[in-house]
């Protein structure tokens, strides 16, 4: 979840799924898993997100499996992915200074080099702009691991498909192989 914490976020409401893209911080405080991020103000999804059950996808890596790697002709491409599925309830920012801590963690986890920009910005912009946002943390109540990971294929099928990914100048697809091969130790 922190290495791909680019994630969908997915609540219900009269029984109508709504789903927003978001890059997430992934947390643990104590012996809770803590994820955070925050929507636009503009974005209807912002209203959705207090007291509701939520779910947040995180789907990275994922590759393609060509049936070239099988040892028979009689079969057809499939997908390689790792998936978590974090569930919780979310806590909607209140104060200017948590949306503050928010956004200087963001910036420090996803560009580090930008925060000395962020910090000699004028205090009216950043305060505009941390008005303009709703800040959000989701305590995780459940979590489910998921993966395709040719898991169901023979040895030899499985290390072709390791040595055929790992050759890849895909990144998602070089990632999928060395789980692969991490999980066959």
């Amino acid at each position: 979840m922190q290495r791909y914490s680019f994630g969908t976020i997915i609540t219900a409401e009269n029984n109508l799924p709504f789903a927003s893209h978001l890059p997430f911080l992934v947390d643990q405080k104590d012996d809770q898993l803590i994820i955070s991020s925050h929507f636009a103000k503009a974005n209807p999804h912002s209203l959705a997100i207090a007291d509701a059950e939520i779910l947040v996808i995180f789907t990275e890596p994922h590759a393609y499996i060509s049936p070239k790697n099988y040892e028979k002709l009689a079969n057809v491409p499939t997908w390689n992915y790792i998936a978590v599925h974090a569930y919780g309830k979310a806590r909607v920012m209140q104060t200017e200074q948590e949306h503050t801590t928010l956004l200087e963690r963001t910036i420090k986890y996803y560009e580090a080099d930008y925060f000395k920009q962020w910090q000699d910005l004028p205090a009216e912009f950043k305060s505009k702009m941390i008005k303009g946002i709703t800040g959000f943390e989701i305590t995780v109540t459940n979590l489910e691991a998921k993966s395709k990971l040719s898991q169901n294929r023979s040895e030899v099928e499985q290390h072709n498909v390791i040595d055929s990914l790992s050759k890849s100048t895909d990144t998602n697809e070089r990632d999928i192989a060395a789980y692969m091969a991490a999980n066959k130790k």
